[in-house]
């Protein structure tokens, strides 16, 4: 008889597999442990299907992403441990990873949290809760004992050839399918991150470390998956997946070689863009590539160095136009209102944004207000200045990172760019005939900034229901 090994994904506004949960289910002796996923995304009765199980479940493991997924996240564990005080309640992501002890002081119900990457430390963990042995030796938690919560060492970043394949039949992959409208399978390949922008949590979390699965075991994982799921799309969810190039290319020379007709999407830095070559391209678009998502930010070279972003703009164009000759899709997201940003930096992100978005149909830049992600350096200094963050993780729940501006943007400047976003977008991406006229007008107003009077955004926010990016 196997015991069950329960994991839970909140709600979230975006349909991507549950890749944490399954990294840290598939460690787990399959002749042991039978690992339940319960996804809130798919499920229209996920607290029903936890109590089929819940009985016989020799822990409760939730990952939790900061915001709004946590308010959910809170809501389950409570029930579950309503149902069952004495399940051992683990919690693991970006939150725990920030928040290790604040998450068990602020709520009774959270037993232990992990920090960082979670595999061999939740292999670690259910073996110990099975065999009811001390939690003292396992690195990379945080844990309640006696009414006193301890913290341990840190796990040492291990290297991902170390762990066997992510077993995706632990979840309906076909649901997921439907639910993005597509066969596309998400994927991770790499952890962590080298560099150091002061607004991203990662150099935080990690360290500024990144560890990768090899070219040729990567390719022998997707063939496997690519021959059992039959996706038509692969969704790359590395947080810098073009950190060596060599290896990228590698990886496509096998996709091409083995005849895997997929097409894929990966996260690009643009100064890792910039050192590959024009035939480097070349070899990525034949092996698939279909779209790229370039972190630009600003379009202030002065704002950009400010941010330890480590790229310049001329990396950013000459990427844009090496994917412009191939036809690859380029999202490149901007953020505006960071503390103390000028009006000058402001103009240049609307003009970067605006060159870009011309350049192709299939090029995006959608832009993002500020927010002060725990963790980051920016945030780090808004604190010293007084800045107060949310204090409780009940607080954190309630923190909107994609909706509403950010703190150090105004009413005026907010309007401005709902409007700026809303016609950047009509003018230059592909448009149904019917819309061929609103383009025109849209054109016409970003030319000279007009954006008064928004008739025609009234009409399409009336008619027409735009998807929002996660």
């Amino acid at each position: 008889m196997r015991d069950i090994v329960l994991l839970y994904n909140p709600i979230a506004v975006f349909f991507d597999m549950p890749l944490a949960l399954l990294a840290i289910g598939s460690v787990l002796d399959v002749e042991k442990y039978e690992v339940i996923i319960v996804d809130a995304r798919v499920e229209d009765q996920p607290f029903e299907i936890i109590e089929k199980y819940l009985d016989k479940a020799i822990c409760f493991g939730v990952t939790a992403l900061t915001g709004s997924p946590v308010k959910d996240a809170l809501d389950m564990t409570q029930k579950v441990k309503h149902a069952r005080p004495d399940i051992p309640v683990i919690w693991g992501g970006w939150h725990t990873s920030l928040f290790p002890e604040q998450t068990l002081k602020d709520e009774l119900c959270i037993d232990i949290t992990v920090q960082g990457q979670g595999e061999q430390t939740f292999l670690e963990l259910v073996e110990a809760i099975k065999t009811h042995v001390s939690l003292s030796a396992i690195r990379g938690i945080c844990y309640r004992e006696n009414g006193k919560i301890i913290k341990n060492p840190p796990r040492i970043l291990v290297p991902m050839d170390q762990f066997g394949d992510v077993n995706y039949d632990l979840i309906d992959v076909e649901k997921y399918f439907k639910k993005k409208g597509k066969r596309q399978l998400d994927y991770i390949s790499s952890t962590g991150c080298y560099f150091r922008c002061t607004f991203c949590a990662d150099p935080f979390v990690y360290e500024r470390k990144w560890s990768a699965v090899s070219p040729e075991t990567m390719v022998d994982k997707l063939e496997k998956l690519y021959q059992k799921y039959r996706f038509t799309d692969l969704n790359l969810q590395d947080e810098t997946y073009f950190t060596y190039a060599d290896r990228v290319i590698a990886i496509a020379e096998q996709i091409i070689e083995r005849k895997l007709k997929f097409t894929w999407a990966a996260t690009m830095r643009a100064d890792q863009g910039s050192r590959m070559s024009d035939h480097d391209f070349e070899i990525c678009a034949n092996s698939g590539l279909r779209r790229l998502l370039i972190g630009v930010e600003s379009g202030s070279q002065e704002m950009m160095d400010w941010l330890k972003k480590d790229i310049k703009l001329e990396q950013v164009f000459l990427c844009a136009e090496r994917c412009r000759k191939l036809g690859i899709a380029v999202i490149f997201p901007f953020i505006v209102g960071f503390p103390d940003e000028t009006e000058k930096s402001v103009q240049a992100t609307i003009d970067v944004a605006k060159k870009l978005n011309s350049m192709h149909p299939n090029f995006s830049t959608p832009i993002f207000y500020f927010k002060p992600y725990p963790g980051s350096k920016i945030t780090e200094d808004v604190i010293k200045k007084g800045y107060i963050l949310p204090q409780t993780i009940q607080e954190w729940s309630d923190f909107d990172y994609i909706g509403s501006s950010g703190p150090w943007v105004s009413d005026e400047k907010y309007e401005f760019f709902e409007k700026f976003k809303f016609y950047l977008k009509l003018s230059y991406s592909k448009q149904h005939p019917l819309f061929k006229p609103l383009q025109a007008i849209a054109r016409a107003r970003m030319k000279h900034n007009n954006f008064a009077m928004p008739i025609e955004k009234k009409i399409v926010d009336t008619f027409f229901t735009r998807q929002k990016l996660s």
